[in-house]
């Protein structure tokens, strides 16, 4: 289970430096604190149940602050 959460570090440092590619650097370092946060889970040998709880209780945050933000932040028909 441990090696499912280095993945999602792998997959989420890729994506900060594609964001940071692309000018997009709040949102880079978001990713990189989400990468840190899933390799440093890796290496805390936790039993899979542990696991499977702390990536529910990353879902329920990810869920809850993403329907936030695209609710109550994002203006329809806007661009920059």
């Amino acid at each position: 289970m441990e090696r499912m959460f280095r993945v999602c570090g792998f997959w989420t440092g890729i994506m900060a430096i594609f964001f940071y590619l692309g000018h997009m650097h709040q949102t880079s370092l978001l990713f990189l604190a989400q990468t840190g946060f899933f390799v440093l889970l890796s290496y805390l040998k936790l039993s899979e149940r542990m696991y499977i709880y702390v990536f529910g209780a990353y879902l329920t945050v990810f869920f809850a602050g993403f329907s936030y933000w695209s609710v109550f932040m994002m203006t329809p028909g806007t661009a920059h």
